[in-house]
């Protein structure tokens, strides 16, 4: 029971970052958002995911696939978004 709470945990924590990609894109800006900390997180969960992909735990590989899929979206859109508004 454990496993499942912490599986669906984990592919819903990573849908927090739909909430940010749809404000940007309402407000076709993204000057709120600091790059670097966009980059900067991008950065880690791109060296963590190598290790989600070949991991045994479902609830890790779950949640780095999950995470690098959205997380990636909002890269996207901050960088789509970054001069809007101006």
């Amino acid at each position: 029971m454990i496993h499942k709470i912490a599986l669906v945990a984990a592919i819903v924590l990573p849908l927090w970052n739909i909430p940010l990609i749809m404000r940007m894109v309402k407000r076709k800006s993204s000057k709120d958002i600091s790059l670097y900390w966009v980059f900067g997180v991008w950065g880690c969960l791109l060296l963590m995911f190598p290790s989600g992909i070949v991991s045994e735990d479902i609830v890790w590989r779950a949640f780095n696939i999950s995470n690098i899929l959205l997380f990636t979206c909002v890269v996207i859109c901050a960088l789509v978004y970054y001069r809007g508004g101006e």
